[in-house]
C-alpha cells in the first residue's frame, strides 16, 4: 500500500473536506449550481458519499462486481446531514480498508483496485469535489498537501512530479490547466495495484 493511502488518510480527508464544507453551510446548496457541471452544490456534496458507500461494497464484495442494489443519497437532504453522510460514509470505507487482506481487490470500472486504490479513489472524489463545491460558492478550498500528493501519486502515476501537487491533481481531474501539460479530456485514473500500470496515461483522447 503506497505510504499514507489507507484508512487513516481516508478519515483525514473526510474530516478536512467536512470543515470546509461547514463553513458554507449558510448557502442555499440545492439552488447554486457548480460552473462547469450539471450538478447543485447539494447533488455533488450527495454524490460524493455515494461513491464512498459504492467503494466500501465494491472493495468488500471481491473481485464479484455486485449491482444488486441502487445507492442514492437525497440531495435534498440538509447541508449538515449531508456532511456527517459523508464523514460517517468515509469512516466506514476506512475500516474495509484497513481490514482486506493483502491481495484483496473489488470491481471499478477502471480495474479492479487493490484497498490502496479504493482508499485514493475515496479521497480524489472528496478533494476534488469539495473544490468544486468551492468554485460554486466562490471560495477556495486547499487541502493539506499530503492527502493531494498521496492521492495523485496513487491514481495518476503519470502525472508530473515537479509541480504542485494540489494544482497537479486538479489537472489530472481535468479541472485545471498545468503549464507545459496538455489539458486532461477524459480523463481516467489507474485504481489497480501500481505494480500492474503500463507506464502510459490511460485517458481517453478526443
Amino acid at each position: 500500500m503506497i505510504p499514507g493511502m489507507n484508512g487513516s488518510m481516508v478519515v483525514q480527508t473526510a474530516t478536512e473536506c467536512a470543515r470546509f464544507l461547514r463553513s458554507v453551510t449558510d448557502r442555499d446548496w440545492t439552488q447554486t449550481p457548480i460552473p462547469g457541471m450539471e450538478w447543485t452544490v447539494a447533488r455533488t456534496v450527495a454524490h460524493v458519499s455515494d461513491c464512498l458507500l459504492w467503494y466500501t461494497t465494491d472493495l468488500a464484495a471481491g473481485e464479484q462486481e455486485l449491482s444488486t442494489a441502487e445507492i442514492r443519497v437525497r440531495p435534498e437532504s440538509k447541508p449538515d446531514d449531508l456532511i456527517t453522510t459523508m464523514t460517517t460514509y468515509a469512516t466506514i470505507l476506512a475500516r474495509v480498508v484497513d481490514g482486506t487482506p493483502p491481495g484483496g481487490r473489488g470491481c471499478h470500472p477502471f480495474g479492479l483496485a487493490d484497498a490502496s486504490g479504493f482508499a485514493a479513489m475515496a479521497c480524489d472524489e472528496m478533494l476534488v469535489h469539495t473544490a468544486d463545491v468551492g468554485t460554486g460558492v466562490g471560495q477556495a478550498f486547499l487541502p493539506a498537501e499530503t492527502a493531494a500528493a498521496a492521492t495523485l501519486r496513487r491514481l495518476f502515476p503519470w502525472a508530473p512530479a515537479d509541480t504542485d501537487p494540489w494544482e497537479t491533481l486538479l489537472w489530472a481531474n481535468g479541472r485545471n490547466d498545468l503549464p507545459g501539460q496538455e489539458r486532461q479530456v477524459g480523463w481516467r485514473w489507474h485504481c489497480a495495484p501500481l505494480s500492474e500500470w503500463n507506464g502510459a496515461n490511460p485517458r481517453r483522447r478526443t
